[in-house]
């Protein structure tokens, strides 16, 4: 039996963070029903074909994150819409939101209505910053409230004149979808406890200052923060990044330099660049590390990456090649590690992304194809008390959407 047996999750909630914390409730085996408006349904369905985001013929944006759930299309702008949401949620065990708090009791997503139907009902919210407060109510994305608000983005620009980067596609998202997991998992403990559901939430600003939590620590206790230096002009050469003879990149963090300078340097070979006084003593290091930098480049050029990770590793320094996507997506240890799993008719691809994390003696849900729009409406309705002639008429009413049942 999975963990998550009988447990039955509401995901009425758009995009990555919120939908993908049900993702990880469905690898442990919760019923997680996907509700989304009827027609385009969730706009998440439409990322992979979005601009600015890497573009191909299968629908990975919709596929890695909705694994696992049955969809039931639903028009929560109705009243009828918002009393079938109110019959699901009677007999739910979480309800998991991101939608604006200014229009969930205009759409049936009422915590204390809901809580009240159901006391044992644990309802999780995501908002961009928080669910009290002058900004309560804006709107929020990982790139905007997670990395630009937290700091993030400013502090991996490469100096004050600098201008941003962008973030990784969604990777905001999903650390603050474990969060939410967390949680939710923590209130469903206590309910074990004491009977009773619990309102959880966190937000894409407070996971972002989470995630950069050193550094503003640093500024709370009144430390000068400064912009990391452009590779050439590093406060260390031996934590740095080097280009390699396959034109691949290397990295290298040498946190006790002191210690391993001179394997480094047996390494390197570089017996004589070691005898440079601007290089023979820590200090020094630090104070000449662009010269350093200089010196090394055209060492690291000699050998491929893999051949320096090789070397490196059998000595116990901490390195790794810098991995493409498409490295990443071929990666054995990722596989062993679990990170990248086999899955059942993921839209192009045999493999997916799992849930970072594992508990042993436990075996996940293998993971399935992501639910079309509605694809499971009959299913869920017959499923939850709905009569045949009730879902006649929710659908002839426009109510309930999707893909019709066979006969």
């Amino acid at each position: 039996m999975t963990v998550f047996h009988g447990i039955k999750v509401l995901d009425v909630a758009s995009y990555i963070a919120a939908p993908a914390a049900a993702t990880i409730l469905s690898d442990f085996g919760a019923e997680v029903i996907k509700i989304e408006p009827p027609g385009a349904g969730d706009g998440q369905r439409l990322l992979s074909s979005l601009p600015n985001v890497p573009q191909s013929v299968h629908n990975y944006g919709w596929s890695f994150p909705s694994r696992n759930k049955k969809g039931l299309a639903l028009d929560l702008k109705t009243e009828e819409g918002q009393a079938v949401l109110h019959r699901l949620a009677a007999s739910a065990d979480v309800l998991i939101t991101n939608y604006p708090l200014a229009v969930r009791s205009r759409i049936g997503l009422d915590p204390g209505v809901l809580r009240s139907a159901n006391p044992r009902l644990v309802y999780a919210s995501v908002t961009g910053y928080g669910e009290t407060g002058p900004e309560a109510h804006r709107l929020g994305f990982d790139a905007t409230a997670y990395f630009a608000r937290s700091g993030l983005t400013d502090i991996t620009r490469a100096d004050a004149d600098a201008a941003p980067v962008a973030p990784a596609l969604a990777a905001g998202d999903h650390p603050t979808a474990s969060t939410l997991f967390g949680a939710i998992v923590t209130a469903l403990f206590r309910r074990e406890r004491t009977g009773e559901g619990a309102y959880v939430s966190t937000s894409l600003l407070a996971n972002g200052i989470w995630a950069n939590g050193t550094v503003v620590q640093a500024a709370l206790c009144g430390a000068e923060i400064r912009y990391r230096q452009p590779r050439e002009q590093p406060r260390s050469a031996l934590s740095n990044f080097y280009l390699c003879a396959d034109e691949r990149w290397f990295s290298i963090a040498m946190v006790a330099e002191e210690r391993l300078w001179p394997a480094f340097v047996s390494i390197m070979g570089i017996h004589d660049l070691a005898l440079d006084a601007r290089f023979a003593a820590l200090a020094q290091r630090r104070t000449n590390a662009a010269a350093l930098t200089l010196e090394l480049d055209s060492v690291f050029l000699q050998r491929t990456a893999q051949d320096w990770q090789q070397r490196f590793e059998s000595a116990g320094f901490t390195v790794s090649v810098v991995s493409r996507p498409i490295d990443v997506a071929n990666d054995v240890q990722a596989r062993h590690a679990c990170a990248i799993v086999p899955a059942a008719g993921v839209d192009g691809a045999d493999f997916t992304i799992d849930s970072p994390f594992q508990i042993d003696g436990v075996t996940k849900c293998k993971p399935q194809r992501a639910p079309e729009v509605g694809e499971h409406s009959d299913a869920v309705l017959a499923a939850n008390g709905f009569s045949t002639d009730e879902i006649v008429r929710l659908r002839r009413d426009g109510v309930v959407a999707g893909m019709q049942a066979q006969p």
